[in-house]
């Protein structure tokens, strides 16, 4: 299979990197519009185009990590040569433009999917296979300043790997029964949500001096730490004993640290397409969940008055 990337920034340039690193993926085409980045891909054995139109005569699939206000435009012209595509998070700038892309997948045999990270991170599959029914539910993720993106919200930028999470995969969320109130500005921001009996926090930030990417649950029989960096889980059953020592209160709990399988989720991201694309099956994230995310954003959005 031939494989090409287009927008060689940080994260196109990872996706050079696996890429080339898979058995499968016989070649890897790259181009940028700023060619001294595209030629920093032969490091990795890249064969660089002069044109996005070379590229696509190239090659069966694409990842797009040009920046989110060109995600239309490009999607469409790969999409309309019939190529597959895995389009870097959030699917589109705008929810008018996702929609957009959405439509233009209609009745087409394209494989299409959008890059929501952390959907493969090993810890989260572990939850999934833990939790029952969540009461609460917490999830930060701050970052240090960064110039890397200019053309997101806090809440694309960061917060949309939460939302996806927590709409696609620990509550069900079809039937629209959910209350969302949030507080924030373009680099600081906090959701809470309420899904009928159970609470959800989320908090993100571009101004810390720590990089913070947790979760926490508290169920009723038991409560999890889990850490996206490190890919760490730890589950606190309730305690077996109570007492008071010295006029002090104290508990006995039992501490669990589940065993992951570490791995780099841009490597299974990547593996999990190219399977797709091979097998004709649908990608791990579609684009009406991207788009489902990115309306959430969108409304979250909408109560700050940020854009």
């Amino acid at each position: 299979m031939k494989v090409g990337v287009i927008g060689t920034g940080t994260m196109g340039k990872n996706h050079v990197r696996v890429y080339s690193e898979f058995k499968a993926v016989e070649e890897v085409y790259a181009f940028d519009m700023n060619r001294d980045s595209a030629d920093r891909m032969k490091e990795f054995g890249a064969i660089v185009c002069d044109s996005i139109e070379e590229l696509l005569n190239s090659v069966d699939a694409v990842s797009l990590c040009v920046p989110t206000e060109y995600h239309l435009e490009i999607a469409r012209k790969v999409i309309e040569k019939d190529i597959h595509c895995l389009i870097e998070k959030p699917i589109a700038l705008t929810v008018e433009e996702g929609e957009e892309i959405v439509k233009l997948l209609e009745n087409r045999d394209v494989i299409a999917g959008v890059g929501h990270i952390e959907r493969f991170n090993p810890i989260i599959s572990e939850i999934e296979r833990i939790i029952k029914k969540p009461l609460y539910v917490e999830i930060k993720r701050h970052n240090p300043a960064s110039t890397r993106i200019t053309d997101s919200t806090i809440v694309e930028d960061l917060m949309i790997h939460d939302i996806d999470i927590i709409f696609n995969l620990l509550f069900d969320s079809d039937d629209g029964a959910y209350e969302i109130y949030s507080a924030g500005n373009n680099d600081l921001c906090t959701a809470l949500i309420k899904f009928d009996s159970s609470i959800v926090s989320l908090s993100a930030s571009r101004k810390a001096s720590k990089k913070i990417r947790s979760v926490y649950i508290e169920e009723e029989e038991f409560t999890i730490e889990g850490d996206f960096m490190n890919q760490e889980i730890y589950v606190y059953r309730k305690p077996g004993k109570y007492g008071i020592e010295n006029e002090r209160y104290t508990q006995e709990n039992i501490i669990e640290k589940v065993l992951v399988n570490k791995v780099e989720p841009l490597k299974e991201e990547l593996k999990s397409f190219i399977r797709s694309v091979e097998k004709g099956g649908e990608f791990t994230i579609t684009p009406l969940q991207a788009l489902n995310n990115l309306k959430i954003c969108e409304e979250i959005g909408r109560l700050n008055g940020i854009s």
